[in-house]
């Protein structure tokens, strides 16, 4: 076994799909998916248990390096994170279907590493249509241009506006894959808003990427009614991200065991999982336990990072040390769907994904009749009757439309906006206060943001997050509290107008309904 490295996070070397017959040879990848190391010899290769003779190997690089096990031996390979080489046996095809692959190799600073894995070889289809890649730079000129003129040619369209834009290709590597070109999705600002946060204090202009008429001004209006009332109070009162794997055992007093046993080796499961990472955390892990299956939802926080890719990484290395140290374990899954990554949920909301964020504000009365044409009680009235059509509903949020908000927000600073299936879940609260103002409160309890890793350091999103303040590292509660606050801020302004009957004719004069 690898030293220091479970054998299931070592099998993540090996490209899947990649074991293939070609030009006479037999041939797969290995990519660096743990860290930075160092290749120093390569001693056994083996297909099926049959070893491949040393003189009859080779090592290739997508530069064009070619390397023998002796000269391997000679000059260690410097194999950084990210980098991906084919290993290669001049030896005859192997036949169709599945095949076991075995490497031992000497690296720096993991030690002697013995992978094992299952490949297969399959029919490979000569009139398969692919888009053009270059290994070596797929964010090249040469690369982008070669993949538009295959659009071009393939869908009988000219691309005149996607091919526009104003930045080095070469800063998308990691964010997207075949990349021919962007789409301009029109920035409005609105603001600025007033926010009392532990982390967002001041004046906020906020930029807000959306097609959809009035959204941009409907907040704005909102974030003036907040002003004229002193401002909006923001907190950031959770923070946790999620892996939930799940373990099979043959009955469910096994799971059980295996849930102590986990409790017990909290210390040491902590310790492989933040090996992983100098940012993420493990906080505490939640066991669930139903008919023969372990759930364990693994909590972490991960600094300025949205963090779902961190955590899963964090919680793979975990759980393959869990694998190679417990017996008993019948089936392995690293994700059991109990983190509802991407999916809305009541755990989420009970439990917090992301950012627990409050934004509230007292409303005055006289601010709301003169700039919104309605009363505080005529609010405070619709929120307890709108509360019951949420709950008729079933749906995830008892507000208006959070969703507005935190899409146009998380489109222009270069969130992942699929996010947005749990980070529009909602919880609002008013009240009468004894000077007849409007207390409003709005809970976001799985708010996923981000101000470091991910899109948000790509250049239009940059500059978005710049002008709140919030680029870089220590700035993701600044922005969660702005966005909390930009949230209220749409609750008033849409409430405000469905009671006093001003939500269509918005729509009419601003061009929705045009």
């Amino acid at each position: 076994m690898a030293i220091g490295i479970p054998s299931m996070l070592l099998k993540q070397l090996y490209t899947n799909g990649s074991l293939r017959n070609q030009n006479g040879d037999v041939r797969f990848a290995v990519k660096n998916r743990l860290s930075d190391a160092t290749i120093t010899g390569l001693d056994l290769l083996s297909f099926d248990g049959q070893p491949v003779p040393r003189t009859s190997i080779r090592l290739e690089l997508a530069d064009g390096t070619v390397l023998s096990p002796d000269q391997l031996a000679q000059r260690p390979l410097d194999f950084p994170l990210r980098q991906e080489m084919e290993i290669v046996a001049a030896i005859p095809p192997l036949a169709l279907g599945k095949h076991k692959i075995e490497v031992h190799f000497g690296s720096e600073p993991f030690g002697s590493l013995k992978l094992k894995v299952d490949g297969a070889i399959s029919e490979e289809q000569e009139d398969l249509v692919k888009i053009p890649r270059d290994k070596v730079d797929d964010y090249s000129t040469g690369a982008i241009q070669a993949r538009q003129a295959f659009v071009e040619k393939y869908a009988g369209q000219t691309l005149a506006h996607i091919p526009q834009y104003s930045f080095d290709p070469h800063i998308l590597q990691g964010n997207i894959e075949n990349f021919i070109g962007v789409a301009q999705v029109p920035i409005g600002i609105a603001g600025p808003i007033t926010i009392h946060g532990e982390h967002a204090r001041g004046d906020f202009l906020v930029p807000m990427a959306t097609t959809e008429g009035t959204l941009v001004a409907s907040y704005n209006r909102g974030m003036k009614i907040l002003n004229l009332s002193g401002g909006v109070t923001c907190s950031v009162v959770g923070d946790a991200m999620q892996r939930a794997p799940v373990f099979v055992f043959s009955n469910a007093r096994e799971a059980r065991e295996f849930v102590v046993w986990v409790e017990d080796h909290l210390d040491e499961i902590r310790e492989q999982a933040e090996a992983t990472s100098s940012v993420a955390k493990l906080a505490y892990i939640d066991p669930y336990l139903a008919a023969k299956f372990a759930y364990l939802r693994f909590n972490f926080t991960t600094g300025d990072a949205a963090g779902q890719n961190m955590v899963g990484r964090a919680t793979f290395a975990a759980c393959s040390w869990i694998i190679d140290q417990y017996p008993g374990i019948q089936h392995f899954f690293l994700e059991s769907n109990l983190a509802t990554d991407k999916k809305a949920s009541q755990v989420n909301v009970m439990h917090t994904r992301g950012k627990r964020v409050t934004a509230e504000a007292v409303v005055k009365r006289d601010v709301l009749i003169q700039h919104m044409r309605v009363e505080p009680e005529s609010l405070f009235h619709h929120a307890g009757i709108a509360n019951v059509g949420a709950i008729l509903s079933g749906a995830n949020n008892s507000g208006a439309h959070s969703a507005n908000g935190i899409t146009a927000l998380f489109i222009a600073t270069g969130q992942d906006v699929a996010n947005v299936s749990e980070s529009s879940a909602g919880i609002i609260y008013t009240e009468m206060t004894p000077e007849k103002d409007l207390y409003m409160a709005m809970t976001i309890p799985s708010l996923i943001v981000a101000t470091y890793g991910g899109g948000v350091g790509l250049a239009t999103q940059s500059e978005s997050l710049a002008m709140m303040g919030c680029v870089g590292r220590g700035k993701v509660n600044k922005f969660a509290e702005i966005v909390a606050a930009v949230v209220l801020a749409g609750e008033i302004s849409l409430a405000s107008a469905i009671s006093s009957s001003d939500w269509v004719s918005s729509h009419e004069k601003y061009g929705r309904n045009r």
